[in-house]
């Protein structure tokens, strides 16, 4: 969702040459002199909300429409037929969706609904671009990508699993509230109330949270705080009771800061020294983007795409990775020589800064300007 929006805001931010143009004028909510930007999301799925957040930052789309899908991989033999049917039920939809906007390129970032949208596409002639946010591809990215002219990627590691005839080096799509913090320190820490003599940790898992990562972080957080660290936790909407509950039996020390959700990461990043968090796709956009040394926790119970991106940035001289059943143990030292060996974070936070790409997301909508255009 993240990447797509930042190719939305990069496609909107410059004026569309008139070539690239959106054919079907008398059809467009708006002129016929600009890009139109049609988001197409799950029956149901979560897409909406984050949309609506987007929206009311000023994001202007022409249309938001949902298809039905359902996935066909990991599935239950009894719930099979009804994936099936989810997403016979959403092509046809998709088809006559697309028949009506007749667009001019299609951008698919993964997930199972891009599997109607992009049959359709298919069969009308729609080009269609994907981005890889992962170094390695889902399954739906996979069974996708002999659909698309091209594969957008984040680094050259993808190299191993895409043709280079159709693979482009873009980098990782960032949103333009997160580039808008970078050398906001100062204020990002105001913001938080944290003091500018202390390091600073932040530990996250995502918007639901990571119970393993939480429950890690509050295990050793009375030694955290006794060395003098400050810690930015959000720990997620799941587990939110019980990090309030730990604060309060703390007696809520000052220096530990926890938030269930927080709407500006980007100020986040700006203020902290070292990251604990998981290793999905934006890690190897974000954190190079504020030159954060990091400490990456892949998901242990999915596929492997985690570790793949979190041996990228490790190889690198960027983070450490740490298994997640090995947390209890082995977090406490590896955050201690880390914030004791100034050295060693200064050269780690030199290998994320080297491995930036800001420009992500202007050259994802570059090529799918490109792509429209028929070039």
């Amino acid at each position: 969702m993240y990447p797509a929006l930042a190719v939305a805001e990069a496609l909107l931010a410059v004026p569309a040459p008139a070539s690239a143009l959106h054919p079907g004028g008398d059809a467009l909510t708006g002129t016929t002199d600009g890009t139109q930007i049609y988001f197409v999301g799950s029956a149901g799925g979560f897409e909406r909300p984050l949309l609506e957040e987007a929206r009311s930052a000023g994001l202007q789309l022409a249309a938001y429409d949902e298809v039905r899908a359902g996935p066909l991989h990991g599935v239950a033999l009894r719930q099979l037929p009804a994936s099936l049917l989810n997403l016979l039920i959403g092509f046809f939809q998709a088809l006559r969706l697309l028949r009506k906007v007749r667009p001019q390129a299609l951008l698919l970032t993964g997930g199972w609904v891009n599997v109607p949208v992009a049959l359709a596409a298919w069969l009308l002639r729609v080009p269609s671009l994907i981005y890889l946010p992962d170094i390695e591809p889902g399954l739906t990215i996979k069974a996708l990508r002999p659909l698309a002219r091209q594969v957008a990627v984040t680094t050259e590691e993808s190299r191993a699993f895409i043709p280079e005839k159709q693979m482009l080096v873009t980098g990782y799509p960032l949103r333009r509230a997160l580039i808008e913090c970078l050398d906001q320190r100062g204020a990002a820490q105001a913001h938080f109330g944290l003091n500018p003599a202390k390091k600073t940790l932040l530990v996250f898992g995502g918007s639901r949270g990571a119970r393993s990562i939480n429950s890690a972080l509050l295990d050793i957080l009375p030694q955290l705080l006794a060395d003098g660290v400050q810690v930015l936790h959000v720990s997620g909407t799941l587990d939110w009771e019980r990090i309030q509950a730990q604060r309060a039996a703390l007696g809520s020390p000052p220096d530990y800061h926890a938030h269930a959700y927080l709407h500006d990461m980007g100020l986040a990043f700006a203020a902290a020294d070292v990251v604990v968090c998981r290793a999905g796709a934006s890690v190897l956009g974000e954190l190079p983007l504020f030159g954060l040394p990091s400490i990456l926790v892949p998901y242990p119970h999915a596929w492997r795409y985690q570790k793949v991106n979190a041996e990228y940035l490790a190889q690198r001289g960027a983070a450490l990775l740490l298994e997640d059943a090995k947390m209890s143990v082995e977090l406490l030292p590896a955050l201690r020589t880390l914030f004791g060996d100034a050295a060693r974070l200064a050269t780690m936070q030199t290998a994320a800064r080297a491995l930036a790409q800001p420009q992500g997301a202007q050259n994802v909508a570059a090529a799918l300007r490109r792509l429209g255009a028929g070039r």
